[in-house]
């Protein structure tokens, strides 16, 4: 029996920060014909929240250190302010969706990072995607919209990246449908140069990641980013791409895809 399609689309804090562009890119999400799935960050909002607050966020190798009260910070803007403007504008264009934690309906349960070299503070790391119950949500033409906030069902939230959740819902979604993975960000995918924005890399497999990390091609921020679509790939997910905000249009052909 042939699977149903499933769009499972994460944009980053550079598309959300622009508002024309984010305005396109969710028209062009509304318009899918396929069950979707919408992953949000907003990691530069909640920076710019944190500055007026007179909070200094730290990064360690593109990854945020979350104490307590960036906790709360990255709490109101991602499952607060940007998840709602986002679920509100697909509403407008015709789009029923609704815009979801992993605290609500239990859909994904984490764990506190374990304390190793760094300590990430409120960090989460995915345990366990309750797949049954967002199934139950695109059967009833419901869109979910996660944002980047679990919980470890004993009372705590915890700020998780974004990637890792898209890659992770993937994983989950991909026994039961048949699912397209996509990361859109600033950029037309992986660049070969970074000085040059149309050096995208059109395919990647394990052996080219490697050999592109060893020559410093892919680095910094893009390493957690490309080992989540790895970690998709090996685990079921049937395709992943990378590119910018038109990345969905059909039209579209400068992207990066992975293969295993």
């Amino acid at each position: 029996m042939t699977k149903q399609k499933l769009h499972i689309v994460k944009i980053g804090g550079n598309i959300i920060n622009d508002e024309a562009l984010l305005t396109s890119f969710l028209k062009d999400f509304s318009a899918l014909s396929t069950p979707k799935i919408l992953i949000h960050g907003g990691g530069k909002k909640a920076t710019e929240l944190a500055s007026i607050m007179g909070l200094k966020p730290k990064m360690i190798n593109g990854r945020r250190i979350t104490d307590e009260a960036n906790l709360d910070i990255v709490t109101m803007v991602y499952a607060g302010l940007l998840n709602k403007k986002i679920t509100a504008q697909l509403q407008k264009n015709g789009c029923n969706a609704m815009g979801l934690s992993g605290a609500d309906a239990n859909c994904i349960l984490a764990h506190k990072r374990t304390v190793a070299a760094i300590d990430y503070g409120f960090a989460g790391d995915v345990d366990l995607v309750n797949s049954s119950t967002i199934k139950m949500f695109l059967k009833n033409n419901i869109t979910p919209v996660f944002c980047a906030i679990t919980h470890d069902k004993n009372g705590q939230l915890l700020n998780t990246n974004a990637d890792t959740i898209a890659s992770e819902i993937a994983i989950a979604m991909s026994g039961l449908y048949e699912t397209e993975l996509n990361y859109i960000f600033e950029l037309k995918g992986v660049l070969e140069s970074v000085e040059d924005k149309n050096s995208v890399i059109k395919h990647i497999n394990s052996k080219k990641y490697k050999q592109l990390i060893k020559e410093g091609v892919i680095s910094e921020g893009m390493l957690p980013k490309l080992h989540n679509c790895f970690s998709a790939l090996e685990k079921g997910v049937q395709k992943v791409k990378i590119g910018d905000a038109t990345l969905i249009k059909k039209e579209n052909k400068l992207y990066t895809i992975l293969s295993i």
